[in-house]
Formats: structure tokens, sequence, C-alpha cells
């Protein structure tokens, strides 16, 4: 059950954290999700049985929560499929329980999806990395992102320019579904970049311009201790789905083509789409 009274003009918005011995952090995690009382959030935590205090975290927090489990799993991606299996809101996205959403995200992200019924997918134009406190420490910007840029590896890890930040991802089950409704195991360290693939087949990526989550450095995360097996990983996902770099006349065009910017009006207190 939840504590929360939210705007039932928004979409609920379903959040699902897979958990592991990240005690440390899952409580500022948690937090995050539930800053902003107008959304409705379906929230589903599902541990991998840790042993650091994490369940006794969890429970402390079970009033806000949809769901959860504490139960031995096959990894991150396997409790992130095992969490949305579970989930029933028109708006998607995981946040790992080490990581956080900035306190407006939630509701800049339903309000998006309310206003435009086109827009399938969104991200943020401004991730942000926090540090061990929970500190933001920095703030960069991203020019677009294009289905064309994705295919060429403009976006690749360790070659690309830009990088879709999962934590601050989000998208339509409708996307969802028709993109084969769950992570491929196939991929366990760059499921999320696989997931980008399959999704970019359906669908152009919208970016949101205000920052809306962050990867949190502490420097035991496997994408930090696996880096270039996540990079070749990635890769892997990427050639599997049709990627390939461009030919020297294709290298040299636009690379932001077909982008699309959700930009604040403050004359009107709405959203606007426009392409950069």
């Amino acid at each position: 059950m939840s504590d929360r009274t939210p705007n039932l003009s928004l979409p609920k918005i379903s959040i699902v954290t897979p958990s592991f011995n990240q005690a440390a952090f899952l409580e500022q995690t948690i937090t995050s999700i539930h800053a902003d009382p107008s959304v409705e959030v379906e929230h589903l935590v599902v541990d991998g049985g840790s042993t650091d205090g994490s369940v006794e975290i969890i429970q402390r927090h079970a009033h806000r929560l949809a769901w959860w489990c504490s139960e031995p799993d096959r990894g991150q991606y396997d409790a992130v499929n095992k969490g949305f299996a579970r989930t029933t809101a028109p708006i998607m996205g995981w946040l790992n329980s080490d990581d956080q959403y900035t306190p407006w995200a939630l509701s800049v992200v339903a309000q998006v999806f309310s206003q435009f019924p086109e827009v399938e997918w969104v991200t943020t134009r401004y991730p942000l990395r926090w540090d061990r406190l929970g500190r933001a420490i920095r703030c960069s910007r991203r020019n677009g992102f294009s289905r064309r840029g994705f295919f060429h590896g403009h976006y690749l890890p360790g070659r690309g320019d830009s990088l879709i930040q999962q934590e601050s991802t989000f998208w339509r089950r409708s996307l969802w579904d028709r993109a084969g409704g769950k992570l491929n195991p196939d991929y366990p360290l760059a499921g999320d970049f696989e997931l980008w693939a399959r999704f970019f087949a359906h669908a152009d990526l919208v970016m949101i311009d205000t920052p809306l989550g962050g990867f949190r450095a502490h420097g035991n995360q496997r994408s930090v201790l696996q880096r270039d097996n996540y990079v070749a990983e990635a890769e892997r996902a990427w050639r599997a789905h049709g990627g390939a770099f461009p030919n020297l006349i294709a290298k040299y065009l636009p690379r932001r083509a077909n982008s699309t910017l959700c930009r604040f009006d403050g004359n009107t207190d709405g959203w606007v789409l426009a392409t950069v």
C-alpha cells in the first residue's frame, strides 16, 4: 500500500528496484522513488537474498511497496524481469538499489507521457552522477539521440559520444510489449543497451530538458568492475540488431537528425516538442 495522495489525472508509473547487498544506499533509492506525492507509483523491490541489512530496510518501507521479495535469483536482469512481470502501470522504468531520481523526476515523466500520447520512450538530456553521499557531482549535456545515430554506433559505450542513461529512461508498456516484454538474459551486463536497440526498432527516443536521475559512483558496481566486458557485450548486442559503422559518406552526416527534445514552456506551464 502507499501513503501518497496522487494526482489521478497523471498516469501511474511502475518502478522495479533490483537489490542485492546495497544497504548503504538502498534507503536513499527508495526515498527518491517516493519523493513526489503527486504521482501514483507502483514500486516493487526484488532482492536477491541480501545479508547486509537490506531486507530490514525493505521491510521498513513495505507500506510503500506494491510487492517485494528476498530470494536467490540469476542476477540483476532476472530480478528486473521478475518484477516487471508483476506490474500493471502504463509507464515503466527501473532504478537499481544504489541509484536515485531527482525529486521532480516522476511527475515530469508522467506529465510528458500524459501530454504527448505519441511519445513512447524518454530519457534526460542532462544525466547526473551522484557520489557516495547522494550529492550530484556531475551533470553533462547530451546533444541528441536519433535512431540513425544509434545504429551507426554514436552511442556505443567506449566508442560513442553520448550514452543513454538507464537511470533516467522510461517507456510505455505498449512499447515494452512490442519489443518482447522482457530483458534478454543473453546479455547479463548490457541488458539495458540491448533493450534500447529493440526500442529503437519501434520508436524514436525523446529527450526531456531536465535532469531526471543519476548513476551513483562508488566503485563497487558491475558496470565499473567489468567495464571492458560491458563494452564488448553492448557492441555484440548492437551488431545483433543491425548496428554497423557508417561508410565514409554517412560518417559525416549530422548525428542528431530526427532527435526530439521535450522542453518546458513557462508561458503555458506545459511541455513542448522541438527538433534539435
